[in-house]
């Protein structure tokens, strides 16, 4: 009689736990908001916001914007720095038409990292009774960070001539997701409004 009491009450507990739980995907493939966040946020970050900043290249120089790079987002990482070298006074363009200058966008790394800490005990399917255990953590973190790293190669128009490159631009995000004694969870991030993943829908008015 003990034994199915505590059966019971066994189950009527694993199944408040896994009622109340609330998760957020984090993921290395298909892009979440936050891994997006993480790494435009960290190419924006690197990029000084001095307008007096010096480039091998004299200020209002019309520039062909290139760029180099193993990551798929390089497309990003080349409208980002485009708004930039116009911030700073340059007019930027695709084309060689005009061009004085030619700055090649060289990306030596960018993307997102992720790690985990569990202390606890992890998800058990029984095979004897029927009911599953689900992950019970006294302490978990999920890591995640963006980086990026990457510098500028200025070539002269229309001869092709080298001029300089930049010093390295690096920088980097993280967001951190955090559950302790099993119900208490809180995130740790230095993004700008990351999403937030809600129970119940934010009102509208």
């Amino acid at each position: 009689m003990k034994k199915t009491i505590h059966l019971l009450f066994l189950s009527l507990l694993i199944g408040f736990l896994s009622a109340c739980s609330t998760t957020q995907k984090v993921t290395n493939s298909a892009r979440t908001a936050t891994e997006q966040l993480l790494i435009s946020e960290a190419i924006t970050r690197s990029l000084p916001k001095q307008i007096d900043l010096q480039l091998p290249m004299p200020k209002g120089a019309i520039v062909k914007l290139d760029v180099t790079g193993l990551t798929p987002d390089k497309d990003m990482a080349k409208g980002i720095v485009a708004g930039w070298l116009g911030f700073l006074g340059y007019t930027v363009q695709d084309g060689p038409e005009n061009a004085t200058h030619r700055v090649n966008l060289v990306i030596d790394s960018l993307g997102s990292e992720v790690g985990n800490t569990f202390f606890g005990i992890p998800p058990i399917q029984a095979s004897l009774i029927p009911i599953s255990l689900p992950e019970l953590a006294l302490f978990k973190a999920d890591l995640q960070s963006g980086y990026v790293r990457f510098h500028l190669d200025v070539f002269d128009m229309p001869s092709g001539r080298f001029i300089a490159s930049s010093s390295p631009f690096i920088a980097d995000t993280f967001y951190n997701a955090y559950t302790v004694l099993f119900l208490i969870s809180f995130n740790k991030t230095d993004l700008t409004s990351p999403p937030q993943v809600r129970t119940f829908p934010k009102r509208t008015k």
